[in-house]
């Protein structure tokens, strides 16, 4: 009976001990939506992936513009047909329709490699600037003394964060360490 008294003893001593030391660990938040909104490098990616689909997208409705060119050559050429022109139309029809074939195909090989173009391109832009941001974000609450920094940006799912208080807010303190303009975005 005195080693079970001992033993509960020690787990509640243990317990309150391990509670006072959380309790004295410092808390803050960070916006990371609001950095980047105001971050110039975040900016010149954006512009620069738009730049980069935009082209891509160029590049396809180039293809589905000659598809449909060809399409209505086809049609026009359906439309000539008589029993005296009719083996050698059809011949040309038949030709076409693998020539529409094929570019459909290539259509379709066209946009998978352009959104494989895009995700490869926004990684390349948007990674090394996420990395930045994380890493200031890490010295800055390793500065502030901070043993957690929870994201409050809607973009990072904080639907289940209800209430900030207390806590110190970094956004401020890491968008100056890396240059980004004092703005919030707007509707925010």
């Amino acid at each position: 009976m005195k080693k079970l008294i001992t033993a509960c003893s020690l787990a509640a001593a243990l317990f309150f001990t391990s509670n006072l030391v959380n309790a004295q660990q410092k808390i803050g938040h960070v916006n990371s939506d609001d950095i980047y909104f105001n971050l110039p490098e975040a900016k010149t990616a954006e512009a620069s992936l738009d730049t980069f689909t935009k082209t891509k997208q160029t590049e396809i409705e180039k293809l589905i513009t000659s598809y449909q060119t060809k399409l209505k050559a086809a049609q026009d050429k359906e439309k000539t047909i008589s029993e005296a022109n009719k083996e050698s139309v059809i011949k040309e029809l038949t030709a076409a329709q693998t020539e529409l074939q094929a570019l459909g195909k290539d259509i379709e090989a066209s946009r998978t490699k352009a959104a494989q173009d895009v995700s490869k391109k926004q990684s390349e832009l948007f990674v090394p600037i996420q990395k930045k941001v994380s890493g200031m974000i890490s010295a800055v609450a390793k500065e502030k003394g901070l043993a957690y920094v929870f994201d409050v940006a809607s973009s990072q799912g904080n639907s289940g964060l209800a209430y900030i208080d207390g806590g110190e807010d970094i956004t401020s303190a890491v968008k100056s360490k890396l240059g980004a303009t004092a703005a919030k975005p707007a509707g925010k």
